[in-house]
């Protein structure tokens, strides 16, 4: 797939590039696996203005890693190395060397996979950094996928890192307009069927955008062909994420989402699954990995009990709906089995997906400060969507249906009548009320 959008990232990191011709700069890109911070990478510096190394860090020896990114430092900057580097601190050593002679680019992917080749390597990049960065011109952008890691590397202040970046971005998936420009360049008669369905499955997250738009699969059938298909990439992809994700607690997080998505959405049903206090993981899951988001109604307040988490990935999701849980059919080599069950359920499971669809697409149109989902107590009214913004000083109430004669406007207008009795703070604003369907994508 081609490169599209991220003007602003790009735009970010092209003038880190220009200050950093001043004097050295060190910028953490992160972002979840496969939304696409090489690539960014590649497009924001590969154009020829200056050198551009990347260096993707691997799980191998560290004697045998550092002989595969010497040459490919020595083969991208012609660099004159004596000798072979037998750890990543000589060769960075020579590399921040060379910045005192011209400015560059370095590149390192996956940064944080030295936490397992060698986490030494991170106090002597911090040792070498601190003596030639005020006199070199390096543009060195670390790219790292997992958070609890990165988070650990440059957060936590007892790690040698810690403070040494100069900026951090973070890269987000596609939201709804890039996504609709990627299925127009590929599919330009595509159907809001076709474009619910493409964010079901992917959530806006490049890999598996490209995933669905190289196979051609443009419609929810061919989407969950591919998806199911004897080759399937997608399959084993949740798996092999979580378990990088999460290390040694693999085991407790992938219960907790797997109980989550099965519907134990409270805390005192998930800590009855585990038998024990499950806060910190909770917290870990929402705060550090991005996959779970603790929902509580609008404007409520942060210690009230009137919550319930959620799995806030699309991906996550549907992979857990649809591939974990039927993985025995999986063992049985029926993934046909799969495919005709989730084609079954898609139409229910899809709703939530449509809600967080027009959620991104008010937040990307600036049509609000703050917005969420509004229930009450005893779950007898709820609001898919309520947004305000305070600059207008309006609110704005939707319902979310996949079919639009479903919607009932006295019922929503009941419901909204019960949040201001909840609000009264709120009754002074102006507001209005009304529908968001599949056809208003």
């Amino acid at each position: 797939m081609r490169f599209f959008g991220r003007e602003i990232e790009l735009k970010e990191l092209r003038k880190v590039r220009e200050l950093s011709q001043e004097r050295s700069r060190f910028t953490v890109l992160t972002g979840r696996r496969r939304v696409g911070k090489t690539e960014l990478s590649r497009e924001a510096f590969d154009d020829g203005k200056t050198p551009y190394l990347n260096l993707p860090i691997t799980r191998q020896p560290e004697v045998t890693l550092c002989a595969q990114l010497q040459e490919e430092a020595e083969r991208v900057l012609h660099l004159g190395i004596h000798g072979t580097c037998t750890r990543f601190g000589e060769l960075f050593r020579e590399l921040m060397k060379e910045a005192e002679r011209r400015p560059y680019t370095l590149v390192i992917d996956e940064f944080q996979e030295f936490d397992r080749t060698n986490p030494g390597v991170y106090g002597d990049i911090q040792h070498i950094w601190d003596e030639y960065h005020s006199k070199t011109k390096l543009n060195l952008v670390v790219n790292g996928s997992v958070n609890r890691l990165m988070n650990k590397i440059f957060i936590d202040d007892s790690q040698p890192l810690y403070g040494r970046n100069t900026g951090t971005l973070m890269l987000k998936p596609f939201g709804p307009s890039l996504l609709k420009e990627i299925f127009r360049c590929y599919k330009p008669d595509y159907t809001n069927s076709d474009l619910l369905a493409l964010w079901t499955v992917s959530g806006g997250v490049a890999r598996y955008v490209d995933m669905m738009m190289s196979a051609h699969a443009f419609t929810k059938a061919e989407m969950l062909e591919e998806i199911f298909s004897p080759l399937s990439a997608y399959i084993p992809e949740g798996r092999t994420i979580l378990a990088d994700e999460f290390g040694s607690d693999y085991g407790t997080y992938f219960t907790l989402l797997a109980a989550i998505s099965a519907g134990q959405t409270t805390s005192a049903e998930l800590k009855n699954l585990l038998g024990t206090e499950v806060g910190g993981f909770l917290a870990k899951l929402e705060g550090q990995y991005s996959i779970v988001e603790k929902k509580q109604p609008i404007f409520g307040k942060p210690t009230s009990k009137n919550a319930h988490f959620q799995v806030d990935d699309c991906f996550f999701r549907f992979w857990f709906r649809f591939v974990h849980k039927l993985s025995y059919l999986n063992e049985l080599g029926r993934r046909d089995r799969m495919r005709d069950i989730a084609e079954r359920d898609f139409g229910g499971f899809s709703g939530y997906a449509l809600e967080r669809y027009f959620a991104a697409k008010i937040v990307e149109d600036k049509g609000c400060t703050r917005i969420g989902s509004w229930w009450d107590r005893k779950g007898e009214n709820e609001i898919d969507i309520v947004s305000e913004d305070e600059i207008a000083e309006t609110l704005a109430f939707y319902e979310v249906k996949i079919d639009a004669s479903r919607f009932d406007a006295t019922r929503l207008a009941e419901k909204v009548e019960a949040f201001f009795a909840k609000n009264p703070d709120k009754r002074n604003l102006r507001y209005k009320t009304g529908l968001l369907s599949i056809g208003d994508m």
